[in-house]
């Protein structure tokens, strides 16, 4: 039955409120993050809530040093050592119109450390140990004089104390504004490495995305249990390199954690949120 026409309300548009024209609610940037490993949106604080590996996937990203501190040793036990040590210019290093200090302070600012590795005394789960983290953040997680250099004084400081020593390795090589004085910190850490472990002491290397370069052909390489998280690349050169090098293929999956353990490179393939309690058992086992 047709309306009576008085009855029927004509359309104001300037009517803005009611069920039909309720305000979409706004999202806060950020909130969503997209995984490198899956393609998948996934909810930013559950991914940190897992510590930074997607609940999707499993994927493992990468996350600065103080974080990764704060994962591994027991809360508020981490005593940094070394920090003295800081960066000069012997150099004169120049790049775009800015010199190697200026440089540094810019990524100072940006990493929230003032060099690409982190060293000190810590608990895990109780037993103490030399920790040595290295900060991709941080010039590409690069090792120049100072990172070489905090790193030999915490393998020394290790051999004093007779404390296990832990290396957690994310780096991509070596820092070419030092030139060679970055490539003799191969050779220095090596040597320490060395005496470390004549004198008995144990050495637990954990490889992160990415380990390259100088970092993987010197402590990377040289522990007495080297541990690696999923999927996190690992070599020397990088793939690219090789191929164009070798003008072949290279296999699928070649330089990432899975290849290196079925090639007999790494002793294991630890997720994050078990790394503290498996370097706590391994310390336990090898000091029976």
């Amino acid at each position: 039955m047709a309306k009576d026409p008085e009855t029927i309300v004509p359309f104001d548009s300037s009517v803005s409120e009611g069920p039909a024209f309720r305000k979409k609610r706004e999202v806060p940037d950020g909130l969503w993050m997209r995984c490198e490993g899956c393609g998948q949106m996934v909810y930013r604080k559950v991914v940190a809530e897992n510590m930074d590996v997607c609940p999707e996937c499993g994927f493992h990203n990468r996350i600065p040093a103080r974080q990764r501190i704060e994962q591994l040793v027991d809360p508020d036990s981490f005593e940094e050592l070394f920090a003295e040590v800081v960066a000069d210019d012997p150099l004169g290093f120049e790049w775009e119109g800015k010199n190697y200090r200026d440089y540094l302070k810019d990524y100072q600012q940006r990493a929230g450390t003032d060099e690409g590795v982190l060293t000190g005394v810590g608990y895990v789960k109780g037993r103490r140990i030399a920790l040595g983290v290295m900060n991709g953040s941080f010039v590409g997680g690069s090792m120049g004089s100072v990172s070489g250099e905090r790193l030999t004084m915490l393998i020394e400081r290790a051999a004093e104390a007779r404390l296990p020593l832990v290396i957690v390795c994310t780096s991509g090589g070596m820092r070419m504004q030092e030139g060679v004085l970055s490539l003799v910190q191969m050779a220095k850490t090596s040597a320490a490495l060395a005496k470390f472990d004549e004198a008995g002491g144990l050495y637990v290397a954990v490889l992160t995305d990415p380990t390259t370069g100088g970092t993987t052909a010197s402590i990377g390489m040289l522990a007495d249990l080297i541990l690696a998280e999923p999927g996190a690349m690992i070599g020397f050169a990088g793939p690219r390199v090789i191929a164009n090098t070798i003008r072949q293929e290279l296999p699928d999956g070649f330089q990432r954690a899975e290849f290196l353990l079925d090639h007999g490179f790494l002793d294991r393939i630890v997720e994050r949120k078990e790394l503290r309690s498996e370097i706590a058992r391994l310390i336990d086992y090898c000091e029976r």
